[in-house]
C-alpha cells in the first residue's frame, strides 16, 4: 500500500473543494478467491482531513465503499497555500496521511 493519495485543493471565493483519490483494495469480507476460500475483510474504515490543526471532515466507512475510493467534500475557512491533511485507517491498522496545498 505504498501508493500516495491523490490530493487536489482549489478554492473558488471562500469555499474551498477537496478531491482525493486513495489507493486501497477494500475487500468486504464475502468474496472468494480462486481457491475457493473468502477473502479476508481489508477496507478503509476511518478518514480524516485537517486544515490548519483542525477537523474539517470525519468519515466512517464500512465495506462497502468502492476498491481505489474516490472521496470529495467541501469546507470554508482556510486560504491559498494552506495545506490540507488527510488520513485513512483500515481493517488491519494500516494507515496512510498525505497532504494537498490549496491551489
Amino acid at each position: 500500500m505504498a501508493d500516495p493519495m491523490k490530493i487536489r485543493a482549489a478554492m473558488t471565493e471562500d469555499v474551498i473543494e477537496v478531491k482525493v483519490l486513495m489507493s486501497h483494495p477494500m475487500e468486504t469480507g464475502q468474496r472468494k478467491g480462486a481457491d475457493g476460500a473468502v477473502v479476508p475483510a481489508h477496507f478503509i474504515q476511518q478518514v480524516t482531513a485537517t486544515c490548519n490543526g483542525k477537523t474539517v471532515m470525519s468519515a466512517q466507512w464500512g465495506a462497502s465503499v468502492s476498491k481505489n475510493p474516490f472521496l470529495s467534500f467541501k469546507f470554508k475557512g482556510a486560504a491559498k497555500g494552506d495545506k490540507v491533511i488527510v488520513t485513512w485507517v483500515d481493517t488491519k491498522a494500516d494507515t496512510r496521511t498525505d497532504e494537498g496545498v490549496i491551489a
